[in-house]
Order: C-alpha cells, then sequence, then structure tokens
C-alpha cells in the first residue's frame, strides 16, 4: 500500500502542475479503524471503518487553496487539481508562502529506529470485544461500583505519504491499540464516576484490559460521598492524570499562529522566565513507539529535540514555515498536516522536568488544600492568561486526603501559577506528553 500511497501522491502533482500551480504537496492517507463498546456484558456497538483520502495544496505565486477527496480516480484527481489551481488564483496574497528549499529537506531518516507500527497481526474485532469484556467485568468487581457506563477497546493503523514539487517524497505508518472504561457509583444526585484508559503503539505494551477496569472502578468508589470544599485561597496539586493541560496552555500560547496574531498570554516573554529555575520543557520526535514521534514534520523538514524552556527561560517559538517567515525566523520544524488544511505549527512529545517528591510527599507538605483529578468545564483567556476552571478531587487536611470533593472551581493567572509550580516524580514515560504532579501555591477555590 505505501507505494500506491506514494503513487497517487506523484499523480496527484502532476495534475496540479499542468493545471498551472507554480508549487505544490500532495499528501495520501489510508487506514483501518476498529472500535468496539461493550455494555452490561452484552456488545453495544461494533465499527470499522477502511478508506483513503488524498489531499492537495496548490500554490499560484504565493497565492494558495488546499482541496481533498477520497475518490483516487484520474477523473477526480484531475478535477480537484484544476479546482484547487481556480482557488488560489482568487485568493489573497501571501508572502509569507512557500515550500522549503530544498537544500533544507528531510533525507535519509532510519523510519524502523522510530518502531511507529507494530509488526503483529491487527486483532480482530471478537479480540476487541474480549478486552472490553474483560474491563467491564473487573470494573464491577470492585465493591461500590453499581454500574459500568461504558467499556470500551480499539485498534487503528495508519499510512501516509507525502510529495512536493521541492522534490521531498517520505512516509511512514503508524497503529494504536487503547482499552478504556467509565465506572459508576451510587445513583441520583449521589452518583459519581471516574475513568481510566490505556494506548499504546505495540499491542505486546498495552497493560491486560483487567487492570485497566479494576482502576476505573476504584477510582470511581474513591469518589463516594463527594462534597464541596471550603471557599478560599489554598495551594492545589493538579494530579499527573490531569498536570498536563497546564503544560499544555504554555504549548498554546507559544505556537507561532497565536504569536502573528499577538493573542497570547506569552507574547512578550521570549527570553524571560516563565518557569521555576531548574525546569526544563523539552521536545523529543524521537521517542520509540510514541504518537508524536515523526522523522519529518508537515513540510518535509527534518525533526530535531529541542528546549522549548531552558533552566526555566522561553527559548523560541513553536513555528512552521509560514509563521516562522513572518516573525523572521527560522521554522522549528514542527509542521502538522491534514489532507484538507495547509500546514499549521504543532507540538509532538513534550517533557517537563521531573521534581525529587512523590505525590503522597506533595500532599504532605499541602497541609490543607485541594488534590485536583479531573475537569469540568474552563474559562481561559489566551490573551491574559487569566484562569478560571470547574474541577473534582480530593480535599486534603493536614496533609492527608480527607473526602472526595465536586462542584468546585479554581482560579488564577497562567502566568503566576506556572512561576509557583513545584513538581513531583510520578509522570509516566510511556505517554507523549511526560508531566508529573504539580503543586502550585495560593489558588483561589471557590465552593460552599
Amino acid at each position: 500500500m505505501a507505494g500506491k500511497l506514494e503513487t497517487l501522491a506523484e499523480a496527484l502533482l502532476c495534475a496540479a502542475l499542468k493545471a498551472g500551480a507554480t508549487a505544490a504537496d500532495a499528501m495520501t492517507v489510508d487506514g483501518t479503524a476498529i472500535s468496539v463498546d461493550v455494555r452490561q456484558g452484552r456488545l453495544e456497538q461494533a465499527e470499522r471503518s477502511d478508506g483513503i483520502e488524498i489531499g492537495l495544496r496548490v500554490l499560484v505565486g504565493q497565492r494558495q487553496a488546499c482541496v481533498s477527496a477520497s475518490d483516487t480516480s484520474l477523473r477526480t484527481m484531475t478535477d480537484m487539481a484544476e479546482r484547487a489551481v481556480a482557488m488560489a488564483r482568487e485568493a489573497p496574497e501571501d508572502s509569507s508562502l512557500g515550500l522549503a528549499d530544498a537544500d533544507d529537506l528531510a533525507r535519509n531518516w532510519d523510519l524502523a529506529a522510530f518502531e511507529l507500527s507494530d509488526p503483529t497481526p491487527d486483532p480482530s474485532a471478537a479480540d476487541l470485544e474480549l478486552d472490553a469484556r474483560r474491563a467491564e467485568v473487573a470494573a464491577l468487581a470492585v465493591k461500590g461500583i453499581s454500574q459500568v457506563d461504558s467499556a470500551s477497546a480499539s485498534y487503528g493503523r495508519r499510512r501516509l505519504h507525502m510529495v512536493a514539487t521541492n522534490g521531498f517524497s517520505g512516509g511512514y505508518e503508524r497503529t494504536s491499540r487503547s482499552v478504556s472504561a467509565v465506572a459508576i457509583t451510587g445513583d441520583g444526585l449521589q452518583m459519581e464516576r471516574d475513568w481510566a484508559a490505556e494506548s499504546r503503539t505495540f499491542q505486546a505494551d498495552l497493560p491486560p484490559a483487567e487492570d485497566v477496569g479494576r482502576l476505573a472502578g476504584e477510582r470511581t468508589v474513591e469518589r463516594a460521598g463527594a462534597r464541596k470544599p471550603v471557599t478560599g485561597t489554598f495551594p492545589v496539586l493538579f494530579d499527573e492524570r490531569i498536570s498536563a493541560s497546564l503544560i499544555g496552555h504554555i504549548l498554546s500560547a507559544i505556537n507561532g499562529s497565536s504569536i502573528v496574531r499577538g493573542g497570547s498570554w506569552l507574547r512578550d516573554a521570549l527570553g524571560q522566565q516563565i518557569l521555576p529555575k531548574g525546569l526544563n520543557l523539552t521536545e523529543n520526535p524521537y521517542r520509540k513507539r510514541l504518537a508524536g514521534s515523526r522523522p519529518f514534520d508537515g513540510e518535509g523538514l527534518p525533526t530535531r529535540a529541542r528546549d522549548i524552556v531552558a533552566d526555566g527561560v522561553l527559548t523560541g517559538w513553536t513555528l512552521d514555515l509560514g509563521t516562522a517567515r513572518r516573525l523572521g525566523m527560522r521554522s522549528t520544524a514542527s509542521a502538522s498536516r491534514s489532507t484538507s488544511a495547509p500546514p499549521s505549527p504543532g507540538n509532538g512529545n513534550i517533557a517537563l522536568t521531573q521534581g525529587a517528591r512523590s505525590r503522597a510527599e506533595l500532599v504532605a507538605d499541602m497541609g490543607s488544600g485541594l488534590l485536583v483529578t479531573g475537569f469540568l468545564g474552563a474559562s481561559i483567556n489566551p490573551t491574559t492568561g487569566d484562569y478560571s476552571r470547574g474541577v473534582s478531587g480530593f480535599w486534603v487536611e493536614g496533609g492527608q486526603i480527607a473526602f472526595p470533593v465536586n462542584e468546585c472551581t479554581i482560579a488564577g493567572n497562567l502566568r503566576d501559577m506556572l512561576m509557583r509550580i513545584i513538581p513531583g516524580n510520578d509522570a509516566r514515560t510511556h505517554l507523549s506528553h511526560v508531566v508529573p504532579s504539580l503543586l502550585v501555591e495560593g489558588l483561589t477555590l471557590a465552593g460552599q
């Protein structure tokens, strides 16, 4: 299939040049996705999708347009190219548009070293159903669980190939196998729920489905009897399950698209300290068996590891070619791409420096405060960094977890919050975003 994808992409380029494009790139993608849901011991839903998508971006001078389709006939590709060129001629000029220089393109990468695709046979729907059933049974076996809202298992295999008139040609394949469960305890107004999920690139790395279901049940039972906490200013500990969201706000704020628009709360922070000294935030596209790894970006540039934050200091933005040109900088090889849209900046594998203390030790250091394990909505101003989120979790009293809480809100400003974070040492290193539990002093808590 990889050869077919390359051939289709090259055919799209030929059609684009024939239609009058001065430059073009094309992406072809095919894949298989299977998902199974089980409820109350019965198969609730099973879905399978197999398909192919083709996408074309054409440039006519400094104007561009993108088109996509799921039909790979020669007639369709010819029509796509002609339509795209006609659209581009009507588009506004943009001096930041253009393909990468040929000298800058990725070449001679070792795809096998990335281990992006599991070579073992694809699982059957029956295999996935068995995983979902095992997860549900394990969750129901936890004392106090009244029902399992859902137990699911899925698998996907996706291949892509990109070619461009600047000479770039490359592709790769990804796989993913996952299992999840959502459990419920109590009923009516006393109902509480929680979840657990695991996903891996290689099927052999996936934990047993029973472990996932059991964890979902245990987390849910711990939430029984949740109530509102007191209102005031307290330390807040973001559990490792959701702590990556805080770092995600940094990534959004340093995205080149936000910087170009001037709508980022970090727009003036380049070269300034935004995290405590000693903390690094790194991006590494070469980690094995991870969804965020890749040998080249969406514009054919070679990916590379970099420090986004070094010793607490912001070192640079996340840029594709277009945003880099607008800012007078170089691309960080961070372009993401789909068949239906032009490149845009995005991040892959991220890791924050871990601390020396466990989550339990951070809890003990809190005195009185809140351990957050879930979010219930958000109001975050991307320009000012003002932060307000509905949360659920556990109240901490005297350095120990006292009772579960819900229906409360935490608030602060991201610039201030991130300068006060204290990381734990509990980040899971198999994730694409490796971020430990994070303790933040002095947030406003609105409860009862």
